[in-house]
């Protein structure tokens, strides 16, 4: 139940983030999902692709420090308070998250997470009967 992300260390300069889409899209890689953090300097760009290795492949031969991780991914109605049920349980189990971000459509939301105990957090989501996707139910989306 566990997805591969791929973290960028991108330089603050324009056309940094085309020239990855542009990298991608030439090796028909699909980008599923990103969230950027960044300072005045350099960003970290996180992605869910559907190829990760094969992207962290590309993008490691064009001079890119790309390092590759392991997140969750949390499926849940797009509605008000679903994931602050799902956030409550982890809090309440003494999950930490380190950082998460998410995407919508429709009736459904997904969300990414980092949780500072992977296989607790993946435990404690199963227990409580929560929606996880596997990667290749990922990909799909």
């Amino acid at each position: 139940m566990l997805v591969k992300q791929l973290s960028v260390f991108l330089e603050n300069r324009r056309g940094r983030f085309t020239e990855i889409c542009n990298l991608l899209g030439a090796a028909d890689i699909n980008m599923n999902a990103f969230t950027v953090a960044e300072n005045s300097d350099f960003g970290i760009l996180r992605l869910i692709v559907s190829e990760p290795d094969k992207a962290m492949a590309v993008l490691r031969e064009n001079k890119y420090a790309v390092s590759l991780t392991e997140v969750v991914c949390l499926h849940c109605p797009n509605r008000p308070g679903a994931l602050a049920k799902a956030m409550n349980i982890l809090t309440d189990a003494g999950i930490f998250i380190e950082y998460m971000y998410a995407f919508s459509e429709g009736d459904a939301a997904n969300v990414i997470i980092r949780p500072d105990d992977l296989q607790r957090c993946v435990e404690i989501l199963k227990e409580n009967k929560l929606t996880l996707l596997a990667a290749s139910e990922l990909y799909k989306i």
